[in-house]
């Protein structure tokens, strides 16, 4: 007779398809529509990764993320700044009192990983860098192999609820069906020791 372990964990792993665009309407809210992570810079000097792209300029006029960090290459917005447009290419345009022109202030950077899901996640939706995931390839939204950038727009998660519901009920009703096999099987294992 072989008697199994039951059930355990073999691997957690992260889908990175891309979820639905909510439009938010806010100047620093990014989307990347397409492949391509936002490059950030920790306060240790490491660059982290992220597809969450709800920034805010911070005292000094830089794009920050929510905790704070720089996102590089460092775009910093003029205090004197009247609109600031993101372009789908990721140049940062902005409209000065008295101008008429938009000044490009910075050219935001996306990277790409050969494997995304080896990518380490170290909360607050960064993700880190390891020998899994491969070296980043950056570049400019727009070109070969990158998506472009979406201002005003947030991504959703990419968790299809219907379908993840869906599924654990089918999981729930197996689990119910294995659990009445053994509860059988139990009662005619008491029926057979209690014969005379």
């Amino acid at each position: 007779m072989q008697l199994g372990l039951g059930v355990k964990l073999a691997a957690v792993y992260r889908i990175h398809d891309q979820g639905n665009l909510a439009a938010t309407d806010n100047t620093f809210d990014l989307a990347i529509q397409g492949e391509g992570s936002f490059q950030i810079e920790l306060p240790d000097g490491e660059t982290a990764y992220t597809r969450d792209g709800t920034f805010q300029l911070n005292a000094d006029g830089e794009v920050v993320t929510h905790d704070g960090y720089t996102v590089l290459l460092g775009i910093t917005v003029p205090t004197d700044a009247v609109d600031v447009t993101v372009n789908q290419a990721g140049e940062v345009l902005v409209k000065l009192q008295g101008q008429v022109e938009l000044s490009n202030v910075g050219q935001l950077q996306i990277a790409t990983f050969p494997n995304e899901p080896g990518l380490e996640a170290i909360g607050s939706n960064l993700y880190l860098e390891t020998p899994a995931s491969g070296p980043a390839t950056t570049g400019s939204p727009q070109d070969t192999g990158f998506g472009t950038i979406l201002q005003g727009f947030l991504e959703t998660s990419n968790v299809n609820a219907v379908e993840e519901i869906t599924n654990l009920i089918s999981a729930q009703r197996a689990y119910e069906m294995n659990s009445k096999v053994i509860q059988t099987s139990d009662e005619m294992m008491d029926t057979l020791t209690n014969l005379r």
